[in-house]
């Protein structure tokens, strides 16, 4: 396939500084898919790239990263403990549709599931089985060009990341990543079917986020490419661009749809994606991140670990001023005002608040 995103080389690279100190040696097993994750001595000190909240009366935070660390917290981000993961693949995503219930998505194309709020971890899909199912649908169709696609997946093996990974309920899911591959689920993971067939994408153009209101499922990736679904996920159809660059984030909520990527690029919509206003105040830094917060406000955070935040419903970006050392990749607002920051350097609460 040959093409690799910006986001993915931006990944690699960070994911390859060596892990903090303190850290235990992982069994010597090759395949990073069989591989479980490393041990580490102080788990808030690993490379975080994601960051979820279980939900419910007694919320845990979850937080996600390289070489299949995950590690849980129950009191706010102050203490942290690592979950049993039976992989050591970098984890790029979180979903947890119910406090018990989680999925993570990352490279190899992994698919792990969790049943008791993410203590203990287990394998539901992998690159070479995602492959496999995908050439399978592309095989019982009449679609050659489908066809080349995935019997080049096949060829190529486990090297397919998933960037984002949705659940509306325990049972019904979807998950996108690199060379336009996208799977949903209706039985909670147990089993996957491939939705190439349903996505306007001819190109195999890589999927890297993924945003849901009640009426539309929203998929945003490389070259400007944007797509709805009106009818629950059976059919996505291309929407018009306002940005030929990569977009790495995607957020909305019933008035408003966010995209945001490339050197700071953020585009605005107040129409279901059907025209988009471009939003100023962001540095020229790419954006990997992007949501809307309980409050109100719209989250996104760029590269470099600095946040923006609006809060006028993304007419507007103000960065936010972090203490010293405190870079983050993925961000969540706690009850009492505080945040907790997950990044290359582990997860930090800072004192000041944006």
């Amino acid at each position: 396939m040959g093409r690799l995103k910006l986001r993915l080389a931006v990944i690699a690279a960070l994911t390859a500084v060596p892990l903090c100190a303190g850290t235990a040696g992982a069994a010597p097993v090759a395949d990073p898919l069989e591989r479980p994750a490393l041990s580490l001595r102080t788990p808030g000190k690993g490379f975080m790239l994601a960051l979820a909240s279980t939900g419910g009366n007694k919320p845990r935070l979850v937080a996600a990263g390289e070489r299949g660390i995950i590690i849980l917290s129950e009191d706010g981000g102050k203490s942290w403990h690592q979950a049993k993961v039976p992989v050591s693949v970098t984890l790029t995503a979180l979903s947890f549709p119910s406090p018990d219930q989680g999925w993570a998505v990352g490279h190899g194309g992994i698919v792990l599931h969790t049943g008791d709020g993410g203590e203990t971890w287990v394998k539901q899909l992998d690159g070479i089985t995602a492959a496999r199912v995908a050439d399978a649908m592309a095989q019982a169709s009449t679609d050659l060009s489908m066809q080349r696609r995935t019997q080049q997946l096949v060829s190529d093996g486990a090297d397919k990341p998933f960037m984002a990974v949705h659940f509306v309920d325990d049972k019904r899911g979807f998950i996108v990543g690199a060379y336009g591959l996208i799977f949903g689920t209706d039985d909670g993971g147990k089993t996957w079917r491939s939705w190439l067939d349903r996505v306007d994408n001819p190109k195999g153009l890589h999927l890297n986020a993924i945003a849901t209101t009640g009426d539309g499922i929203y998929l945003a990736g490389e070259q400007g490419l944007l797509l709805r679904s009106d009818d629950d996920g059976t059919h996505f159809k291309r929407l018009k661009s306002p940005y030929t660059g990569s977009f790495f984030a995607a957020t909305a909520n019933a008035a408003t749809l966010v995209v945001a990527g490339l050197k700071g690029n953020v585009y605005r919509s107040d129409n279901r994606g059907n025209s988009f206003t471009r939003i100023e105040g962001a540095a020229p830094v790419n954006i990997v991140s992007g949501r809307h917060l309980d409050d109100g406000r719209l989250l996104f955070i760029n590269q470099s670990g600095q946040l923006l935040v609006s809060r006028d419903d993304g007419l507007s970006l103000q960065a936010v001023v972090l203490p010293p050392g405190a870079p983050a990749l993925a961000a969540l607002p706690m009850a009492d005002g505080s945040w907790v920051l997950a990044g290359p350097r582990g997860v930090t609460r800072p004192t000041s608040a944006p």
